[in-house]
């Protein structure tokens, strides 16, 4: 097999094409979105026979592979790690199932918060399900974990966590292929028990899987994703590592004299005897992990109190942000690297901002206008490009707590009593959990504008396409129940901006749930069509 330079997020698609993968879903979020772009070029060059879709969300994406399983075929889904809170509902249920075809979730954590709202650890979410979580410490590794990950899934009958962060999912590495195995054929599940969560086939099958424990245990002592080394000439100092902060260990490891011990973990559950063995003659062990402090929590509840931990809950490793070469280094008392110090520069600031010519711009400057006279308008975001109305010149929205959240939160702050009440939202985010919250005001008879702005494509995640064509945005709209007469279709374009404003203040007016969808295309889809003539 040829050598590829990958990133780890393609690393891990072609992990799962050798490993016989059928079908993949997901739904865009950085640092997750390459896995399924290469699987969909990869249909392109290689097999028009894989499906690799696109889903509305992530529970759907996961509720779909778990049918894949069902029919006995391999299947992957990939999320970001705030996505996992939105398929949770699905995956923890999921447990319970006998996992028949592979089952494999792969997960983009995103320590730093490069391009996301929290640092949340996915390790303790497969912790809570009480099943098995990889965590590739290299490009390599996320490919080989994945090939593993389908064997595991079905040898254990559950879903496998692969766990990635964004600097594995976004660097590049050259990545040896191993060997490619076939598809599994069609061959669907006979026992209807295994697939139903009634609670007392749920019983069982909760009871099926606390037994299997001791087996998961076995595995991840035994595994080689958890090597373990031993100097017994050092007592005073031991390492535990996991996942990506294994490189900047051993980076770090060549200045010191007499090495620690060094136990490195991407195998989960943690192996808690080769802790002990670890620990036994040792007074000290920094745990150096990136994300939350997972393993060192844990070392606290099973190690004498005669042994020191360090980590993140004393600060010898920050607790926030990402693991770096330098907090290796000043953990294991070593010099920093020299850095060189730069004379005075002025450098121009670049706050985030929304492209030149984007159609938000000209959607939220007329919204502005039009909430002028209010003295305390509430104005409710959603995560997209234009969440990006939160900065200067736009101050245009006040809040934005997750995907959908603008339109169930404008329903709360009206039932509070705010007025005027907008909820502001993306043609792909409303189909991802808007929709649901759009139903909610409706039953409520709320008085709250809800606008979407459509601009045709999943911009922000690298240009996706929307689940559903602009178009038939306004009929699920219209199904949702919203009165026809109060439901109006503006261009945002700066000729139309005193008719806009107009049409916002009338429908801000409204007592009642309106629906203002401003639609046109991002400047960036528009300049790829007119290339393309």
């Amino acid at each position: 097999m040829s050598d590829l330079v990958l990133l780890g997020d393609e690393a891990v698609a072609q992990g799962a094409i050798d490993a016989g993968l059928s079908i993949a879903y997901g739904y865009p979020g950085t640092p997750s979105t390459e896995i399924v772009e290469y699987l969909q070029e990869w249909k392109k060059r290689e097999d028009p026979d894989l499906v690799a879709s696109w889903c509305s969300n992530e529970k759907t994406a996961y509720e779909a592979a778990v049918a894949v399983s069902m029919m006995g075929k391999r299947s992957l889904v990939t999320m970001k790690h705030v996505g996992l809170n939105v398929a949770a509902d699905a995956f923890m249920n999921s447990i319970g199932f006998t996992i028949k075809g592979g089952l494999v979730l792969a997960v983009a954590d995103d320590p730093g918060m490069h391009s996301s709202q929290n640092e949340q650890d996915s390790r303790y979410y497969a912790d809570f399900a009480r099943t098995i979580c990889l965590e590739p410490r290299n490009q390599q590794e996320a490919y080989e974990m994945t090939k593993d990950a389908f064997s595991l899934s079905e040898e254990l009958h559950l879903p496998v966590l692969l766990k990635l962060t964004t600097r594995i999912s976004h660097s590049r590495a050259v990545v040896k292929r191993g060997s490619v195995r076939p598809k599994n054929k069609f061959n669907p599940s006979k026992n209807k028990d295994h697939w139903t969560n009634l609670p007392f086939l749920s019983r069982k099958n909760y009871e099926a899987l606390w037994q299997q424990r001791p087996q998961l245990a076995k595995i991840s002592e035994e595994t080689q994703y958890n090597p373990l080394t031993i100097n017994s000439d050092n007592k005073d100092l031991a390492i535990i590592t996991t996942g990506l902060a294994y490189n900047y260990y051993k980076e770090a490891e060549r200045e010191l004299k007499n090495l620690p011990s060094h136990l490195h973990i991407s195998f989960y559950p943690i192996p808690e005897d080769k802790i002990r063995i670890l620990a036994e003659n040792v007074k000290r062990i920094i745990v150096i992990e990136e994300g939350y402090p997972f393993v060192e929590r844990f070392l606290q509840g099973i190690l004498p109190q005669a042994v020191q931990i360090d980590g993140k809950l004393n600060d010898v490793i920050p607790h926030l942000g990402e693991i770096n070469p330098d907090i290796c280094r000043k953990a294991l008392g070593l010099p920093q690297f020299k850095t060189v110090t730069v004379e005075s520069m002025d450098m121009p600031g670049r706050p985030p901002q929304l492209c030149k010519g984007c159609p938000h711009t000209d959607s939220y400057k007329a919204l502005n206008k039009a909430l002028e006279s209010y003295d305390h308008p509430v104005v409710t975001s959603d995560i997209g490009c234009y969440t990006l109305g939160y900065f200067a010149p736009h101050n245009a929205i006040h809040s934005c707590l997750d995907m959908g959240a603008s339109v169930t939160m404008a329903r709360g702050a009206a039932e509070a009593g705010a007025h005027p009440v907008v909820g502001v939202i993306g043609d792909g985010t409303f189909m991802h959990t808007g929709i649901q919250g759009l139903v909610d005001m409706l039953s409520a008879g709320n008085k709250v504008t809800l606008v979407i702005l459509d601009n045709s494509i999943t911009a922000m995640t690298g240009m996706q396409e929307t689940i559903v064509e602009s178009s038939r945005i306004v009929e699920i709209v219209k199904a949702c129940g919203v009165d026809p007469e109060h439901l109006k279709i503006l261009n945002p374009l700066p000729k139309h901006l005193e008719e806009n404003i107009s049409v916002f203040k009338e429908e801000i007016e409204y007592d009642g749930v309106s629906v203002v969808i401003t639609a046109r295309e991002c400047v960036h889809v528009t300049k790829k069509r007119l290339a393309k003539g």
